[in-house]
């Protein structure tokens, strides 16, 4: 589907149907540690891969294009409270697969101890750019999670992300890995691009898997980054980014404008704890 320089070592691996990916490793709650790794670098790290990992295939595609939108308050209260590190805190997003057409609703939730609860609604693509027709299911959901303080009717479009995705399964041990390339970000008419970094992110129920343990054999830690936080820093110096500082500094250089989209980065990985 992509020209992806992954997709000759995808083709090698074992398919696995959503349906099956699914049911062994939904990891609705779960704990997820992120990795930087040069897009140069990937294919090499994947061969490693190719004993015991399926790769999720969909009428013969196995890399994916997604989109999302993250909503945020008009005080930006989701994108303040990963800035200044609260224990709890909350993402609310549309997530887009543009090669199938659907869309999802979705509220993510960070817990005190690190874990990750994400709940999900069946969405109109053409609704993507709003959350007016979820509103229940948002407020519904930040309620259960004790975030109640915020309100459906509060939020309002801040960033949209696009990037290619492919997942992997790790069958003994229902786990999944997603390998996410092209990565793009917009906020207003500000565009950033880093064609030449992948995101890697484990997806377990709590231990490190055997990808972790591979990657941490490479060299790479888990870097502090998150997609909605860390690319909106990007593109609003104005904003506290205490926690992203390095990762900016070291993959970013400087911030992106219409006239520069496309920073250079740094082949050396951020190593710092993962953030929702």
């Amino acid at each position: 589907m992509t020209g992806s320089p992954i997709k000759p070592v995808l083709a090698r691996l074992a398919p696995v149907e959503l349906g099956e990916l699914n049911d062994r490793a939904s990891l609705q709650t779960r704990v997820d540690r992120k990795y930087l790794v040069p897009a140069e670098a990937l294919p090499r790290l994947l061969e490693r891969l190719e004993s015991y990992a399926q790769v999720l295939d969909i009428d013969g595609d196995r890399t994916f294009r997604y989109r999302s939108v993250y909503f945020d308050t008009p005080q930006l209260v989701s994108y303040h409270c990963a800035a200044y590190r609260r224990r709890r805190r909350f993402k609310v997003r549309t997530r887009t697969y543009l090669d199938s057409g659907q869309s999802w609703l979705e509220v993510k939730i960070k817990g005190a101890r690190g874990s990750i609860t994400k709940h999900r609604l069946p969405y109109d693509p053409k609704d993507c750019g709003t959350v007016d027709p979820g509103r229940d299911f948002v407020d519904g959901a930040l309620a259960r999670e004790s975030m109640g303080s915020v309100t459906a009717s509060s939020l309002d479009p801040v960033l949209v992300t696009e990037y290619h995705r492919a997942t992997l399964l790790l069958p003994d041990i229902a786990s999944r890995v997603t390998v996410d390339t092209a990565l793009a970000w917009r906020h207003g008419d500000r565009e950033l691009r880093l064609p030449g970094l992948a995101v890697v992110e484990t997806k377990s129920a709590s231990a490190a898997t055997p990808v972790d343990r591979m990657l941490w054999r490479a060299g790479l830690r888990p870097a502090r980054i998150s997609k909605y936080a860390t690319g909106l820093a990007a593109l609003r110096p104005d904003l506290p980014d205490v926690p992203w500082r390095r990762t900016l500094r070291r993959h970013f250089r400087g911030t992106a404008s219409p006239a520069d989209p496309e920073p250079t980065i740094s082949p050396r990985p951020e190593q710092e704890a993962t953030c929702v």
